[in-house]
């Protein structure tokens, strides 16, 4: 057990301004809010000036930063609109309630529009809400291609709003920056140019994301917390080893079962945090057990959240949880962000939530307003057996030192700009003037849709691009000479997963009920959803019966097996093009575009209580492709036969690829899920022993970018990983990995450790001894 301490702080507190319109002013009063915090009167003024980005900490009223200056215009014009994005339906609705809070009935009119929304409703919302919260699926597929519909809405829009962009990274990310340029494109159609206001978690970039997520240049910054800070207790929970040979440990669950239970007992209002919605419901069933033998009053005070639970379902957990009935939540990230769900004493999280900057959101959980009855909050980390928990295990302080990673995304990734660009063409022509909006590059890209066949060219001879003046309807002047579809009845947004980086994907069907279950990249579909693969769907488990190459789907059934399963593939990489190239560490480091070819050979199913191997099972697939982008360093074969020696070169080149994709979402927001790796003591168009890290998405996404740019700190990160394990010969916690297409064969841990410590060179300080 290691533990820290933070805070308190106290509050820094402005008086309200004078210039907020009377009623907002009045509604405050109403509310018992006689002054501000300094970094909301900040967050304020910046918003009358320009688009602004706020990045303080959990529970400092990051909502009034936003929703004061939109509720000032809305009172100053009683035609202005204003439309929230929120990445979830709980998110909407609690934004909902503190719109409603206000009392501003006669000039505000809030409501949601989202999947949850009865259709009867929908006409009465467009034509009546002068707030919209929504989030992006619907944006991108209900509300953008209909802009007809919504033309008051768009002819008026003042205020855009996006909170906790920091969930907008990765393939995600960068489908919401394409759309979030799409509604400027379609905005500024219909004569407006709305203010963007955004907040975000803490993370290394936040200026960045936001002119990368809106395309808009010169946002605003408010970070200086002005808010009071509980004074929080830090606990980090290794569980003990069970055979320290191959670095066993205890169940991370059932550790974090018993810690919760006791938590309940004790009176603490807790949160506890879990990455799978399976572990959810696990979990919470051990503690009522445990409750249920010692405190059976106290069993039904706990309850699981997560997605896939009906609206309902979703609206009467929230509500318990307002009114204080449920002494602890078990959830998934659904509750991770900004959910105004009541005083708190205590949040756990089980397992590395997969960045550092969501490890410090969730722990602001704890001791949120006044951390409960005693003024103090504690926040717990129970640690599991991967790498990055055990890495921060060995290393506490990068808990609490470490900066917090950057966020990524990449808009103009060819295969994701490109969907997007084809349903901007289905909202309106794409002309010379959408440069603004869709960047400098956007005609090249249309002449290559051109060329496939999806776009076609407009004759000349019609009216120019903007709007008329009265809105009543339709945008009629969209320019002429310009790129339209070629089939008029076409409807992209519907063909578009914005959790996809590829078009072409894979439906994934449970045939015991019919459902669609979702979809996976076609390109990563022989690997995931192969015949025999145990595949996980919101935290369930389904088992594989076919993979229908010719109709692109794959039929499964539910599953509740002990065991799992990983495929053996055979992996290459083919340069194509050289982007840049540097001199890192004593090798040649270099970032390009590369094509990746997968075969699947087989399955293997482990046991998932010691993920010991039960079988081996051959596959007949087909070999697939994708273009990505890669770094790749390329090092000294004599040199590495001398200090490691021939016969472990290729398992210390495999054990150091491993250990760089453990580390790399320590520096780029990512799962290791999304990295692909290859090592090769003979690459042949580089004629060397070489290692590649690619993005494990078709186009990239940026994330071997960041570490093409920071590889001096992923090569220091993946050592340490390494050098602090105490296993003999690698394991989980270190150099093997879940993901390995090699089945974690061959790795040498003491090679890798060489490797890595003569790139990094002799005179650095030594390690220190594993704890």
């Amino acid at each position: 057990m290691r533990e820290a301490n933070e805070g308190p702080s106290r509050a820094r507190l402005v008086d309200l301004p004078a210039e907020l319109h009377p009623d907002v002013l009045a509604a405050l009063n109403r509310l018992g809010v006689e002054r501000l915090y300094s970094h909301q009167a900040q967050a304020l003024r910046s918003a009358w000036d320009g688009p602004t980005i706020i990045t303080t900490g959990t529970a400092s009223g990051k909502s009034m930063c936003f929703n004061l200056p939109t509720l000032d215009v809305l009172c100053r014009d009683a035609r202005a609109r204003a439309l929230y994005l929120y990445p979830t339906k709980a998110l909407a609705q609690d934004q909902a309630r503190a719109l409603a809070s206000f009392g501003l009935t006669k000039r505000v009119r809030p409501a949601i529009y989202d999947g949850d929304t009865p259709r009867e409703a929908r006409a009465t919302i467009r034509k009546s809400a002068n707030i919209v919260l929504t989030n992006p699926d619907m944006l991108h597929v209900g509300i953008l291609p209909n802009h007809a519909a919504w033309a008051d809405t768009f002819a008026n829009l003042a205020v855009v709003v996006i909170d906790e962009a920091h969930v907008y990274r990765g393939v995600f990310g960068s489908h919401v920056a394409n759309l979030l340029r799409r509604l400027r494109r379609i905005a500024a159609a219909y004569g407006t140019e709305p203010r963007f206001l955004l907040t975000s978690a803490t993370i290394a970039n936040p200026v960045e994301l936001a002119e990368r997520l809106t395309g808009l240049a010169d946002v605003r910054l408010i970070d200086d917390d002005g808010s009071p800070a509980p004074q929080r207790r830090i606990a980090m929970w290794n569980p003990p080893l069970t055979d320290e040979l191959i670095g066993a440990r205890r169940s991370a669950l059932s550790e974090a079962a018993e810690l919760l239970a006791r938590l309940v007992r004790d009176g603490a209002r807790t949160i506890c945090f879990m990455k799978s919605r399976k572990g959810v419901e696990v979990l919470s069933r051990l503690v009522e057990q445990d409750l249920r033998d010692t405190d059976p009053d106290l069993a039904d005070r706990v309850a699981p959240y997560r997605a896939g639970y009906t609206a309902q379902q979703r609206r009467e957990l929230e509500s318990r949880l307002m009114r204080g009935e449920l002494r602890a939540v078990i959830t998934t990230d659904a509750l991770e962000l900004g959910i105004d769900i009541g005083q708190l004493d205590a949040a756990v999280v089980v397992t590395f939530p997969g960045t550092v900057a969501s490890l410090r959101q969730m722990w602001g959980r704890a001791g949120r307003s006044t951390a409960g009855r005693s003024g103090h909050g504690l926040a717990v980390y129970v640690a599991g057996e991967d790498a990055l928990d055990q890495f921060f295990c060995r290393h506490p302080e990068e808990f609490l030192e470490r900066p917090v990673e950057a966020a990524i995304l990449d808009h103009e990734s060819e295969l994701i700009y490109r969907a997007h660009l084809l349903c901007a063409a289905h909202e309106g022509p794409l002309s010379h003037d959408d440069a603004e909006f869709l960047g400098p590059r956007w005609q090249a890209h249309a002449d290559v849709l051109l060329g496939a066949g999806e776009l076609r060219r407009r004759p000349s001879g019609s009216r120019g691009r903007r709007a008329r003046e009265d809105h009543d309807s339709t945008p009629d002047g969209w320019a002429a000479d310009s790129y339209v579809l070629r089939r008029a009845d076409a409807y992209p947004a519907a063909e578009v997963s914005l959790r996809s980086a590829s078009p072409e994907t894979f439906a994934i069907v449970d045939v015991s009920s019919g459902e669609l279950l979702g979809s996976t990249e076609a390109a990563r579909a022989h690997s995931t959803v192969h015949e025999g693969a145990i595949y996980l769907h919101l935290g369930r488990s389904y088992e594989v019966r076919e993979l229908d190459l010719d109709r692109s789907r794959a039929l499964v059934t539910p599953f509740d097996g002990d065991w799992y399963t990983q495929p053996k593939r055979e992996t290459d990489t083919e340069i194509v093009r050289l982007l840049d190239r540097r001199e890192a560490l004593g090798v040649t480091l270099s970032f390009g575009d590369v094509s990746v070819t997968e075969t699947v050979l087989a399955y293997q199913r482990r046991r998932l209580s010691d993920h010991a191997q039960v079988e081996l099972l051959a596959l007949e697939l087909p070999p697939t492709s994708f273009a990505t982008q890669a770094l790749w360093f390329e090092l000294d074969a004599g040199e590495l036969a001398d200090t490691i020696g021939l016969e472990t070169l290729l398992g210390a080149l495999h054990a150091t690829e491993h250990a760089q994709i453990a580390v790399l979402p320590l520096i780029a927001m990512c799962d290791r899920w999304d990295i692909g790796g290859l090592s090769t003591n003979f690459h042949p168009q580089t004629g060397a022993p070489t290692i590649f890290l690619y993005d494990g998405h078709p186009g990239g996404i940026g994330i071997s970018r960041a570490a093409f740019s920071r590889f001096e700190e992923l090569c220091e990160d993946a050592n340490r990983l390494i050098a602090g394990c105490p296993c003999a010969s690698g394991c989980p916690s270190c150099v093997q990995s879940p993901k390995c297409g090699n089945l974690n064969e061959p790795l040498s841990k003491a090679g890798a450790g060489i490797l890595l410590q003569g790139l990094l060179g002799a005179s650095r300080s030594p390690v220190p001894a594993p704890l």
